[in-house]
């Protein structure tokens, strides 16, 4: 069925995933973002561009969030001319941001007084599957409202998770974040050893491509820096990695649990920023460790 989706942060994530609504015959309404090339494209293939997010509200069946982080959440939502302003009772807002779980809750329960149907379901892969339609999802929200959004998600979705109750997703997505930024944090560091120490990158690529340390993270990041001498095989800013890491320490912190690793791997990246790599991608945690190492790392 036919649904009128308004999409609220039409940036590189929201591009792919706009495009894919309209392709499976969905009607999108867009508002002015950063990025005001995304918006001009998908007005070129069908989206209306309407002037603020409350008109989006007002207009769609469903609204779909897809901004950086909890105070681009909060902003949109609750502005004087947000999201909330022109939600009616019985519509469906599915937030595919990573924000903080206390937010996540917050915006839930306001959205329950409205009787307005929620879904937390941040998402994993990047803007290149974004575009083909094939990224991943963890949802959090009751059996009716994921049931309500599957049809929605399953347009620029190939994998769906449905996690639990409101915040369920976005708790999953930080923790996911800590296992594939700590990875990206290792990679960096061994690469560094092996130049350190003489180990031939190529042949350390190899072995570990063949054994139990290799990874979907792995092969994104090192053949690009071997092959290329790139440090974007990974299209995932370091910015947003801090951020989740941010956000992962903070939840570990009110759990009352241990959290060792997530705190060192939140440093590695505010570092690596630090360095100037503020506008860098995650692969660029190898050029900032060999920096610092006062190493070379690239083509080889």
């Amino acid at each position: 069925m036919a649904l009128r989706i308004g999409l609220v942060g039409a940036g590189k994530m929201g591009a792919g995933i706009g495009s894919n609504l309209m392709k499976r015959g969905h009607e999108l309404f867009v508002v002015a973002h950063h990025s005001r090339q995304v918006v001009d494209d998908l007005v070129g293939q069908g989206a209306r561009e309407l002037k603020t997010s409350q008109d989006i509200a007002a207009e769609a069946d469903v609204v779909l969030l897809c901004v950086t982080g909890s105070p681009a959440v909060e902003a949109v939502m609750f502005a004087k001319d947000g999201v909330v302003a022109g939600l009616g009772e019985g519509k469906l807002v599915i937030d595919c941001s990573t924000g903080e779980p206390g937010m996540v809750d917050r915006v839930g329960k306001a959205l329950a007084e409205m009787n307005v149907d929620f879904v937390d379901a941040p998402l994993a892969r990047t803007p290149v599957e974004a575009a083909s339609g094939t990224l991943n999802t963890m949802v959090g929200g009751s059996d009716a409202a994921f049931e309500r959004a599957r049809p929605v998600l399953e347009c620029f979705c190939e994998n769906i998770f449905h996690m639990g109750d409101i915040g369920a997703g976005t708790r999953t997505k930080l923790i996911n974040n800590l296992i594939t930024m700590g990875q990206a944090s290792l990679i960096a560091e061994a690469l560094s050893a092996c130049v350190a120490t003489g180990v031939d990158l190529r042949r350390f690529y190899n072995v570990i491509s063949s054994g139990g340390g290799n990874s979907g993270i792995f092969q994104m990041v090192v053949p690009a820096i071997l092959d290329e001498g790139s440090f974007e095989g990974m299209k995932f800013s370091l910015a947003n990695a801090a951020k989740d890491l941010g956000y992962f320490v903070t939840m570990a912190q009110e759990a009352g649990i241990e959290n060792r690793f997530g705190t060192e791997v939140h440093q590695v990246l505010v570092q690596a920023m630090d360095q100037g790599l503020q506008d860098g991608l995650v692969a660029g945690l190898v050029d900032a460790a060999a920096k610092r190492n006062k190493l070379t790392i690239g083509k080889q």
